[in-house]
């Protein structure tokens, strides 16, 4: 893996901050790069944007281990999960994980005629009751890499009569994921996934799951160019009805990002991150601290060294600071010796 990675990536420092931005493979930016220019001299863009599409969704699709025709391609987990609020009756009620990301759980807070409900992820299977109409849930925890059970949530959901929402964008890329299993998933592109901002995926069922289209444009219609003016026509009969207009070049990036991860396979970089990151654990305990628990994952948060994320940083370590914690996040274009040089310069911060 590592050579392969080594092929693809040169960062100028030592870069373990991929759960808030992941690196762009060189193949991605030469892709970009070569987009740019042959727009700035008169290319087809539209034409680049739509091929570019589709490639990253059936690529995304595979990841996922969904049909192309469940993927809808954005460039917002917040828009997304606004598309499924805005579907839900007045007075439904949606469970969340406390201190989940605010991306998918503010357009739900922002609905004042629903109730929003929360409870600690480990409790949030048993927190399901009849009344409940949405668990939406992070697969992981972007403040503290904790890895949710899913299999409890979707059996309580199901036991309920409860659909399930759950944010990949902490999990794909790194972490096996299968989101046939819930009625909707959601994931942005530009961290484990290795593409720029501007990506967005959602995955819904085979019927569509029943949302209503509200921010549908021409390239949400069956037949896009016939779709320009006035009312569309026809929808897409497939996710594509979810669309939203592409970031051209993020997109022309995504494809090749997706096709990396696709080369060197999940789990194998499951098996690489997860290898960092309990390298990193031993590390720290060893010196003294207590890591927070999130076992299995590829993100470790050490609490209490929150600021010392700045004073990493002039020493060209990226880590980053959340919830008072520090940060660190593992994946396929660090190494063992990454992990050791945090080790090395956490004594002194």
């Amino acid at each position: 893996m590592e050579s392969l990675a080594g092929a693809e990536f040169a960062p100028q420092t030592t870069y373990l901050n991929t759960a808030s931005s992941g690196l762009i493979p060189a193949r991605s930016v030469a892709a970009m790069k070569a987009a740019l220019d042959d727009a700035a001299a008169g290319g087809r863009v539209t034409d680049m944007a739509f091929e570019s599409v589709e490639e990253t969704r059936a690529a995304y699709a595979r990841l996922a281990g969904v049909p192309a025709r469940r993927v809808a391609t954005g460039a917002s987990v917040a828009v997304y999960a606004g598309l499924i609020a805005t579907s839900l009756p007045p007075g439904a009620e949606v469970l969340t994980a406390e201190g989940d990301f605010s991306s998918l759980v503010n357009p739900f807070a922002v609905r004042r005629d629903l109730v929003l409900r929360s409870a600690p992820l480990e409790e949030l299977a048993d927190a399901v009751r009849p009344d409940t109409a949405l668990v939406a849930v992070s697969a992981v925890q972007s403040a503290d890499g904790r890895i949710a059970d899913l299999d409890a949530i979707r059996d309580a959901a199901r036991a309920h009569g409860a659909r399930t929402l759950v944010d990949l964008s902490q999990a794909a890329g790194w972490l096996p994921v299968s989101a046939g299993a819930d009625d909707f998933t959601v994931a942005i592109g530009f961290k484990w996934l290795m593409g720029s901002h501007g990506t967005a995926f959602l995955t819904v069922p085979d019927d569509l799951g029943g949302l209503t289209p509200v921010f549908a444009g021409w390239v949400a219609g069956e037949e896009p160019w016939d779709s320009c003016y006035g009312p569309v026509a026809e929808l897409a009969r497939s996710a594509r009805r979810y669309d939203g207009a592409p970031a051209v070049f993020a997109y022309v990036a995504a494809r090749h990002s997706l096709a990396l991860l696709h080369e060197l396979g999940t789990e194998a970089v499951h098996a690489h991150n997860s290898a960092l990151a309990d390298r990193f654990r031993a590390g720290a305990t060893g010196l003294g601290h207590t890591c927070l628990p999130a076992p299995g994952s590829a993100i470790v948060s050490v609490p209490g060294l929150g600021e010392a994320a700045s004073r990493l940083a002039k020493a060209d370590v990226q880590v980053s600071a959340r919830a008072g914690n520090l940060r660190a996040a593992f994946h396929l274009y660090n190494t063992p010796a990454d992990v050791d040089r945090l080790l090395e310069l956490l004594p002194g911060v």
